[in-house]
């Protein structure tokens, strides 16, 4: 019964400490969480939002309007500007990276509608999951730190309560996906506070996955081949303008083959002066494409 006392001692001690640091995203039911980064901004999960604007549900009793300062959609982070009174700011000092089975302390106001404050233990590290974007975001703590649905963007406290990640997404079994609150987050956040767009490179195409395109393409006849089929091309994007059609095979970037989005999205990441050599089946006929990524960001 000792541990359990000191397990609730912790819990009240972190409602107490942290609770004004958090806050509720929406009205409706369950929309989102958030935490104050400053005064006048919030940090939430990019997936939360509905729009340019958000009501933000204070721990003082307010709901005041919160306007988008910065969105990275790939990596599910916003940072929203909002009138955060004298509340405090969350205290983030990036460190070590917490350890399989640490001890956690996870705080949500799911989409307003009160504290929640729970406690379990990382149970991975190095974890991943796919971005709004599908884009591959890694190096996530998953832990057991039971949360309900809205408590996306909420803190996710080690025991000296340092915030040590940013909870994004329930998966199998109700573990908790989290962003680490490193030093490399930080700066992306820093960045999307000062209004600074994040420019990843974007070829502006919907893909099938590898084994769609060989049933796709073995169900008219076609030779099957390893890639991407394209579904469809942005109108005037670098695809486009690279004379990428719908219906052609993204096969190769440069030198390596392309078997998965993933490969496409690293290809993309380490294009050269924006510019990228892609080569594509088109029916039969393999073609070399030059594109240039441009300006083409998010």
């Amino acid at each position: 019964m000792a541990v359990l006392d000191q397990i609730g001692d912790e819990l009240r001690g972190a409602a107490e400490r942290f609770g004004p640091s958090v806050i509720g995203l929406g009205r409706g039911w369950g929309l989102g969480s958030g935490v104050i980064l400053e005064p006048g901004r919030v940090l939430v999960s990019a997936h939360a939002l509905r729009g340019e604007e958000a009501t933000v549900a204070l721990a003082d009793g307010r709901r005041e309007p919160g306007r988008v300062a910065g969105v990275d959609a790939d990596l599910d982070v916003a940072v929203l500007e909002v009138d955060t009174g004298e509340l405090p700011a969350i205290d983030w000092e990036p460190g070590e990276a917490p350890a399989r089975g640490a001890p956690v302390i996870a705080l949500a106001n799911p989409g307003g509608r009160g504290l929640r404050v729970t406690f379990g233990f990382v149970s991975a590290t190095g974890r991943s999951f796919r971005g709004p974007r599908g884009r591959r975001i890694r190096g996530v703590i998953e832990h057991s730190a039971p949360l309900p649905r809205g408590s996306a963007g909420g803190p996710l406290l080690d025991t000296s309560g340092r915030l040590v990640g940013l909870n994004a997404l329930r998966v199998e079994g109700g573990l908790i996906l989290a962003l680490p609150a490193d030093e490399a987050l930080r700066e992306r956040v820093g960045a999307l506070a000062r209004g600074e767009a994040p420019q990843a490179p974007r070829l502006g195409v919907a893909v099938a996955s590898p084994r769609a395109a060989r049933r796709m393409r073995r169900a008219v006849g076609l030779p099957e081949r390893d890639g991407l089929l394209v579904r469809a091309v942005e109108e005037g994007s670098p695809a486009e303008r690279a004379g990428i059609e719908r219906g052609d095979l993204i096969v190769r970037a440069g030198d390596q083959p392309i078997d998965g989005i993933d490969a496409l999205h690293a290809a993309l990441d380490e294009s050269v002066d924006g510019a990228l050599r892609l080569s594509v089946v088109r029916g039969v006929d393999e073609l070399a494409l030059e594109v240039d990524l441009g300006e083409a960001a998010r």
